[in-house]
């Protein structure tokens, strides 16, 4: 796919500035080129688009000049013919400023009109966040066909409700506040993983194995995803050495410790399912 630079750019509108640049089929616009259309302040669409706008802006236009004049008088220094409508984007560019009448298949919306490519961290975030919820979503599944235990199913669902609750806060740009977590505050999830001996009888660091069972696999299988999506919201909060979300890397933390917890109530016999210890 041929790349349009920024010189293509400056060569083709060195004596004409329009109001959209239309990409034509089968070339792509090099990150300089957008930035410089931006500081043109020229929208950005496909070649595939032209038509449908133009026949657009016509009927506008039409619609516009049928409308009786509403002033009350002849406006000083302008004239009776109609403005030009100003060129509005459905999408921008969240990064950049560019604007978009169409979402380009490399990038997704951040929040409201906003895009970014779907490769930026914070879409990487949601992602982990998102496969999160599917893996405990699943790990229930699997409780319900063996063991059936609802008080399992139950502290999974408390999981879930904070993986929810999270994907909300950062999307819509809220501070993330919860209590407990299985019902338990944050100082005592911070007692309760350390010192697993002391609550459940079980030994600290108790490596997992295929004899455990399936659902304690899965418990696991979730508290390994929690810690990746962790380091992903790092990569995805930090600024320098600055961190913006530390409410939500908190909460991972916090929810790593509650699967570690779980886990070991598991083994203790807690959930009543699977051996007292190991």
């Amino acid at each position: 796919m041929k790349v349009i630079t920024e010189d293509i750019i400056r060569a083709e509108l060195r004596a004409t500035k329009p109001d959209v640049y239309y990409i034509p089929e089968g070339k792509l616009l090099s990150p300089a080129a957008r930035e410089y259309l931006n500081q043109m302040q020229v929208a950005i669409d496909f070649e595939r688009n032209r038509a449908a706008n133009e026949r657009k802006a016509a009927r506008e236009k039409a619609m516009e000049e049928r409308k009786p004049n509403q002033s009350s008088g002849p406006r000083s220094g302008v004239s009776g013919d109609s403005e030009p409508a100003v060129f509005k984007p459905k999408y921008v560019d969240y990064e950049t400023g560019a604007g978009y009448m169409e979402k380009p298949e490399f990038m997704t919306q951040l929040f409201g009109n906003k895009l970014v490519d779907k490769n930026n961290p914070r879409i990487k975030y949601r992602g982990k966040l998102d496969r999160l919820q599917a893996e405990v979503v699943n790990a229930q599944c699997v409780i319900d066909q063996n063991s059936k235990s609802e008080l399992l199913v139950k502290d999974l669902d408390d999981i879930l409700d904070c993986l929810r609750k999270l994907m909300v806060a950062e999307i819509l740009e809220q501070d993330y506040t919860k209590e407990t977590i299985i019902g338990l505050n944050h100082a005592e999830l911070r007692e309760h993983s350390h010192n697993p001996m002391k609550y459940y009888k079980i030994k600290q660091m108790t490596l997992p194995d295929h004899s455990m069972g399936i659902e304690y696999a899965q418990l696991n299988l979730i508290r390994a995803s929690i810690r990746e999506a962790e380091l992903a919201a790092v990569d995805a909060f930090q600024e320098g050495r600055k961190v913006t979300r530390v409410d939500i890397i908190e909460e991972l933390n916090r929810l790593s410790s509650a699967l570690h917890i779980m886990m070991c109530k598991y083994l203790a016999g807690d959930y009543k399912t699977g051996p007292k210890q190991y």
